[in-house]
């Protein structure tokens, strides 16, 4: 049965103009999303979806992060299409508040997420486990809808010229995982990485002077560390650091790249230990050899 029209949702809205479309940004409250952004597609074709289908998988760690940081998680902005009439009442007539106002939208449209289906059903899962948590918004993007292909074409369009960053970058600038702060301090502490460990790519051009990359020296590092009671993370970035640098010094090359006497172009052409798999496996040999020496 249809909704009576006359009633429906209200949203405080800015009102913008994009391709010479009316579009509204504003907030909404979390208790709402699993709610009004409905998601029944999976049975259908990829040609009759407007989205991807739901990767399952990655719902639990994305609610974790959710639940695990509630004083500081950050959701980036929802983008959907109306597909219903809604109606814009502006606070004013002229300048600023034509743009500001109401958007109502009738209880019978349905809303389609063009972005953002993994982050409203991460939202609907940790609403289970913390229904404190409705209080809180996200903002949501709103477009009318102009039919299938148009809403294709925005999926297509918003998801062109999305890049993951860099392992590297993620490590750099991860403040909440305790091995990406430790691995930061090895760099910083060591006189011998400091200069020779790129901290943002996780590949090397031919014509990089540096060695190693901030992410293969993590993973060197975690597998270092496997397992061995660390006091804190300044003890594990000085234990790290004490076993990379004797590692260093028996090989002659990383030495000679240091002091800008060969190119590390060179050493990672023609040598296996510059790879990142060299340090993973060496950071699980110290393992061992730590593991031995503490029993």
């Amino acid at each position: 049965m249809r909704s009576d029209p006359t009633f429906g949702y209200v949203f405080p809205a800015i009102r913008g103009l994009q391709a010479k479309r009316e579009y509204y940004a504003s907030m909404c409250p979390l208790r709402l999303i699993p709610k009004i952004f409905l998601f029944d597609e999976e049975e259908l074709s990829p040609e009759l979806r407007a989205q991807r289908t739901l990767n399952k998988s990655r719902l639990p760690e994305m609610a974790r992060y959710i639940l695990g940081n509630e004083g500081d998680y950050v959701f980036s902005a929802i983008t959907a299409s109306i597909d219903g009439q809604v109606q814009f009442e502006p606070l004013g007539d002229g300048g600023e508040a034509s743009r500001v106002g109401l958007l109502r939208v009738p209880m019978d449209a349905r809303f389609i997420i063009n972005d953002g289906q993994h982050r409203r059903a991460a939202i609907e899962i940790a609403l289970r486990e913390n229904p404190s948590l409705g209080d809180e918004s996200i903002a949501v993007v709103f477009f009318v809808d102009l039919g299938l292909e148009r809403c294709q074409q925005m999926f297509a369009d918003l998801n062109r010229y999305a890049i993951r960053p860099s392992r590297s970058l993620g490590v750099l600038y991860d403040h909440r995982d305790d091995l990406a702060q430790l691995t930061r301090l090895v760099v910083l502490k060591s006189t011998f990485f400091r200069d020779i460990v790129e901290m943002e790519r996780s590949t090397l051009s031919l014509r990089s002077r540096k060695l190693f990359t901030l992410s293969a020296l993590y993973n060197g590092t975690s597998s270092l560390l496997d397992g061995l009671e660390i006091e804190d993370v300044e003890a594990g970035a000085q234990l790290a650091v004490e076993y990379w640098e004797e590692v260093a010094k028996h090989f002659p090359e990383w030495q000679l790249v240091r002091d800008r006497k060969m190119a590390a172009g060179e050493v990672r052409r023609d040598f296996i230990h510059s790879h990142g798999i060299v340090l993973h496996a060496l950071g699980i040999v110290g393992n061992v050899l730590l593991q031995r020496r503490r029993t």
